[in-house]
This record gives C-alpha cells, structure tokens and sequence, in this order.
C-alpha cells in the first residue's frame, strides 16, 4: 500500500477500456506498466514465482496466491487439530 499500487491488486484499478478518451494510451501505458511492475514484485517474493508467469494481471496472481494459501492454512490448521 505504500507505493500506491494496492488498487492494482484488489481490482479497484482496472485496466482502461474508453479508448474515446483522450488520454486513453497514456492511462493505458501507466497502467500495463504499474501492473507488470506489481507482478514481478509478486513473482521476486514468493518461491513459486515461476510457476505464476502465466498470468498478465495483478489481481489474477494476487487472488491465485490468496487461494493458494488460504486451501493451504486450512489443511494446516485441521492437521494441527488432529494432532492435539
């Protein structure tokens, strides 16, 4: 959230589409910039960085990793209970 680009990754800044405004390709340049800026911060932070390389949207690797490791707390977490 700091640098501003938490939009980018909940969604609440999507990608321009009113191509009849006039500055259309300049909010369409930074945004395609902003976004790949944030997926490659994603990509460097997590160890499966690789295997995110397939999707071109902010949000859409954001909300796979939350899916990821929510599943993945949750199996945590009835491990946890079955071993106490």
């Amino acid at each position: 959230k700091g640098k501003r680009m938490w939009g980018y990754v909940d969604g609440t800044f999507s990608k321009p589409s009113n191509e009849q405004t006039t500055t259309f390709a300049k909010e369409l340049e930074t945004w395609e910039v902003n976004n790949s800026k944030i997926i490659n911060w994603i990509n460097n932070s997590v160890s499966i960085g690789m295997k995110l390389a397939k999707y071109d949207l902010a949000k859409v690797v954001w909300d796979h990793l939350k899916n990821l490791y929510e599943q993945s707390n949750f199996v945590k977490h009835y491990q946890l209970k079955i071993d106490i």
